[in-house]
C-alpha cells in the first residue's frame, strides 16, 4: 500500500530510542524526510546515522529539550531551513516519574505538566500555521495506555496525558476544515527503557523482583505479551499518511487488548 507520505517532512520528538525512534525509523522506510530530535545528542546522532545508513532516506537530528519554549522554537526554525515546513509533527515525549500522589512535590506536578503537555501545545502553537498555509498536516500525539485506563502508581503520568487526548480532541474540531488532522495513540505495556524503569519503581516499591513485575503485566494482556516498538509506530505511520485522511480527533490504544471499556 503506498501511504502517499513520500517527500513528506515529519518531526518526530524524543526520537533517540524506544518508541520515538521505532517511528522515525517507520516514517522513513515510507520516504518521509524525518527529523529526530531529543535532549542527548550523542544516542541522537548515532541513532539518526543507522537509520540513515540502512534506510538511505533525509534524516536531520536536532538536539532538543522539547519542555523548553526556546528549543522547541530553535527546533521548528531548523527543521524549516532546511526542508521549509512540517507536514507531520509526532509530539512524544518520556514519562513523568512514577510513584504515588504523596510522592511528588508541587515542582513535580510542573515538570510533568511542562514535558507531556505545554511541550505538545508549544509544538502545536509553532507548526500549525505551516500546516494551515499548506492546507494539509498531521498531528500524532503519543501519550499511554492510562488515558484510557489509569495505572497504578503513574499518578503524574495518568492524570497530565489525558490533558493531551483533550487537546487533540479539541484541535481536531477546529483544524478538520484545513485538512489537519489530530489524533492520539496510546501505548500498552511496550518494550521500552522507560517500561524498564517503572518496572524496577513498581520492584522497590512492592519488593517483587523487576522481572516478576514485567510476568505480571504480561498476564493483564489478553495477547500474553509485551508489544514491541514497531507495533505503534506502524499505527502512527498509517496515521500520518494520506490513507488516514477521514481518521481524526481519535484516541487509539495499542495494548494486545489490555483495555477492559469499550471506549
Amino acid at each position: 500500500m503506498d501511504l502517499g507520505i513520500n517527500g513528506r517532512v515529519a518531526l518526530v520528538c524524543g526520537s533517540s530510542k524506544g518508541l520515538g525512534r521505532a517511528i522515525a525509523e517507520s516514517l522513513a522506510r515510507e520516504g518521509a524526510k524525518v527529523a529526530m530530535c531529543a535532549r542527548t545528542k550523542a544516542p541522537l546522532e548515532a541513532a539518526a546515522a543507522d537509520i540513515h545508513s540502512r534506510i538511505g532516506s533525509p534524516i536531520l537530528p536536532v538536539e532538543a529539550d522539547v519542555s523548553s519554549e526556546s528549543d522547541a522554537e530553535r527546533l521548528v526554525k531548523t527543521v524549516c531551513q532546511e526542508w521549509n515546513t512540517v507536514h507531520i509533527l509526532v509530539n512524544n515525549a518520556g514519562g513523568p516519574p512514577a510513584g504515588p500522589f504523596e510522592a511528588h512535590t508541587p515542582a513535580s506536578w510542573r515538570n510533568a505538566l511542562e514535558l507531556n503537555f505545554l511541550s505538545a501545545v508549544q509544538l502545536c502553537r509553532l507548526v500549525i500555521p505551516l500546516m494551515k498555509q499548506q492546507r494539509w498536516g498531521r498531528i500524532i500525539n503519543v501519550t499511554s495506555v492510562a488515558v484510557k485506563q489509569p495505572i497504578d502508581g503513574l499518578i503524574l503520568s495518568n492524570a497530565v496525558r489525558a490533558g493531551v487526548a483533550g487537546l487533540a480532541k479539541s484541535l481536531a474540531n477546529e483544524l478538520g476544515p484545513f485538512n489537519i488532522l489530530v489524533n492520539t495513540v496510546c501505548p500498552g505495556y511496550t518494550k521500552t527503557d522507560r517500561l524498564l524503569q517503572v518496572a524496577e519503581s513498581q520492584a522497590q516499591r512492592s519488593g517483587t523482583p523487576a522481572a516478576e513485575v514485567l510476568k505480571g503485566w504480561e498476564r493483564l494482556v489478553p495477547l500474553g505479551r509485551l508489544a514491541e516498538p514497531e507495533e505503534l509506530a506502524a499505527l502512527v505511520t498509517f496515521l500520518a499518511s494520506d490513507r488516514a485522511s477521514y481518521i481524526t480527533g481519535t484516541t487509539i490504544q495499542v495494548d494486545g487488548g489490555l483495555v477492559k471499556g469499550l471506549f
